[in-house]
């Protein structure tokens, strides 16, 4: 039951037609029912909030359409980068563990009130792992379109301060975001806070910031998506695995798939006796975005040449030039 002073707030904010805090004091009020074990009634009162934002904002229901909500303002403005996108599942190449791993997600997000009617919670806190380029990053956008929310990054640079308690003070502003406006909120380079403590160049405050997020992650009770992606698996702490409802693989693309992205790409120009198994078999070690970026640039370059085909040595160019390019990089790592 809603305290006294959560409906007064919920009345003064009407009167004074402070949207935001209405919107606020109303999400709140929902979590509350939800730790109260009234799933359903916590998912009526989120829909009727989500139905309120969209009239708003002028957005015809039932629309494929983001939200539409203010940009971050003030401190959040330093911490949050908002976008709508519009990308979806069926535009990555993904292997089939990680295909029906997304797949469920969205199920459990669509079908949340049926859920939390029965007190389960649907998956919403993400962990992606994996090499760069392999798709973590296009994973949160393409979440973010497939449910019609705004994506939220957050910005480490300006999350990670040298002072102490300010970082931690910074990561509890994100969370309260979460609560107050949902969206899919994705931390890129997590293993920047989230490496194990005891490591020999680990510091006082990263630990302490460490320990909030995982007190913050834990005792989230909105209805947001929060997403954490790594490249560098190997040194997060153990203890953030527990933490997750899902732990996402991402690997380098198989030989299957490498001719997959570049026959889907580049097909429609391509001509006839182009092998896409020939070249994967060569560009094997490639990630994702190094093969779409190849891609691009051999689309580019016929543009530019004025041709309206692509030969089997035009694409295998491009490709050598990226790997010549991802080499380089290794070896300087």
């Amino acid at each position: 039951m809603a305290s006294a002073e959560q409906l007064k707030a919920l009345v003064r904010s009407h009167l004074e037609g402070n949207d935001q805090h209405f919107f606020s004091v109303a999400m709140q009020l929902a979590a509350h029912e939800a730790k109260l074990g009234h799933g359903k009634l916590a998912e009526e009162l989120r829909a009727l909030v989500d139905q309120a934002k969209v009239r708003r904002g002028s957005v015809p229901h039932g629309s494929d359409q983001a939200i539409p909500i203010s940009r971050p303002r003030g401190d959040l403005a330093g911490l949050l980068s908002v976008s709508y996108p519009k990308t979806r599942l069926a535009d990555m190449v993904l292997n089939e563990m990680l295909s029906d791993q997304l797949a469920r997600v969205v199920r459990e997000q669509r079908q949340s009130a049926q859920i939390l009617a029965h007190g389960l919670s649907p998956r919403r806190k993400l962990l992606l792992m994996g090499a760069p380029g392999t798709g973590k990053t296009m994973t949160g956008a393409a979440l973010a379109g497939e449910l019609g929310l705004p994506l939220f990054q957050v910005r480490l640079d300006g999350l990670i301060t040298k002072f102490m308690g300010e970082t931690a003070a910074k990561l509890r502003q994100v969370f309260e975001a979460t609560d107050r406006t949902r969206g899919v909120y994705f931390f890129d380079e997590f293993d920047a806070i989230g490496s194990q403590r005891g490591l020999a160049n680990d510091v006082g405050e990263i630990r302490r910031v460490l320990n909030s997020f995982l007190q913050m992650i834990e005792q989230d009770q909105s209805h947001s998506l929060i997403m954490a992606a790594t490249n560098h698996p190997e040194i997060l702490d153990h203890a953030l695995f527990r933490r997750f409802d899902d732990v996402l693989l991402y690997e380098l693309p198989d030989l299957a798939h490498i001719a997959k992205v570049l026959k889907s790409r580049l097909a429609r120009m391509a001509i006839k006796g182009v092998s896409w198994k020939r070249l994967a078999n060569e560009f094997i070690g490639l990630s994702y975005a190094e093969l779409m970026r190849a891609s691009d640039e051999t689309l580019k370059e016929a543009l530019i040449e004025q041709r309206d085909q692509l030969a089997e040595n035009d694409i295998r160019r491009m490709l050598e030039e990226r790997q010549r390019i991802s080499r380089r990089l290794t070896n300087k790592s």
